[in-house]
């Protein structure tokens, strides 16, 4: 009998985050034993029934009990020791890991980060599933949580720039039916939201859900990449790649280029598990306190 035939218990590493909190509720749901690994577990606040262990990604040594007895993984990206990471969880025995990977990687921008891990865990013999999530709704709590806090503004140099931002209970809702359904192994699915909006809307649909309205300052990018290296935290440490000063892999001066004739399509939840997808005014309504709360 194979560990995922016993029900072993499921690792999720970045248990903690959007999308780990809300793997863990799927999987704990679901009747699943969990395991959530937390540099920090005296603060993680998972579920009672959620096992919370010590662990860094960062320090393949201290998931040594995170692993053991496991069955499955859920993998965030940490290129620097991901070949320790899976030649730990192998040794104890995971038979599947499911990377959380990003859609950059189809795209083409990401080369160094997220595929690198992809890389080393489809070559680990290990069975394995890719998810690579879009552009996360979360990022404008981040990005525009303070501003809207403090001032009901926003600023921005690119306001009809679109995109598709995914709620991140679609992304776990993936990675759960991957962790669930053997048959799902080996598949690669780019994930995005249901809706296409540019960011006038996306901040349109924040007032919409706070019940306030919010200005939109329309500035340049060098501008508006000085308000948030001082806004610090998440919009300082993206600035320069958000606002065109350098790509995905970090390359100053450099652009990511729309590409044509992607190998993998960009999906909705709706069409990876049939499950309706969850719309940015659904998430805009459920992170209200994100953006009035001090």
């Amino acid at each position: 009998m194979s560990h995922s035939d016993a029900l072993g218990p499921i690792v999720v590493t970045g248990a903690t985050g959007p999308v780990g909190r809300a793997v863990v509720a799927g999987l704990l749901h679901a009747g699943r034993p969990v395991r959530a690994v937390s540099r920090r577990p005296g603060r993680a606040d998972m579920p009672p029934r959620a096992e919370v262990v010590a662990g860094d990604l960062a320090e393949p040594a201290t998931l040594e009990s995170a692993f053991a007895g496991a069955a499955q993984l859920v993998l965030i990206a940490w290129p620097d020791t991901v070949d320790g990471v899976i030649g730990r969880a192998r040794g104890a025995g995971v038979e599947h890991i499911v990377v959380v990977s990003s859609a950059a990687v189809t795209a083409g921008y990401d080369t160094s980060y997220n595929l690198p891990v992809e890389q080393a865990v489809t070559a680990s013999g290990l069975d394995w599933t890719l998810v690579r999530p879009g552009e996360f709704a979360t990022n404008a709590s981040l990005l525009w949580g303070p501003s809207i806090r403090s001032h009901r503004r926003v600023v921005e140099p690119f306001p009809e720039q679109s995109g598709s931002p995914i709620h991140e209970a679609d992304v776990a809702d993936v990675v759960v039916a991957d962790l669930l359904d053997s048959r799902r192994r080996g598949r690669i699915d780019t994930l995005v939201g249901p809706d296409t909006l540019t960011k006038r809307e996306q901040v349109a649909a924040i007032a919409a859900a706070i019940g306030e309205s919010v200005e939109l300052a329309e500035v340049t990018a060098e501008e508006a990449r000085t308000f948030y290296r001082a806004q610090g935290g998440f919009a300082a440490d993206n600035a320069d790649f958000l606002f065109g000063f350098e790509n995905y892999d970090g390359v100053a001066g450099a652009a990511d280029e729309p590409r044509d004739g992607l190998a993998d399509p960009y999906l909705t939840l709706a069409e990876v598990t049939g499950s309706p997808a969850r719309s940015f005014a659904q998430w805009a309504s459920e992170h209200a306190s994100d953006f009035t709360t001090r």
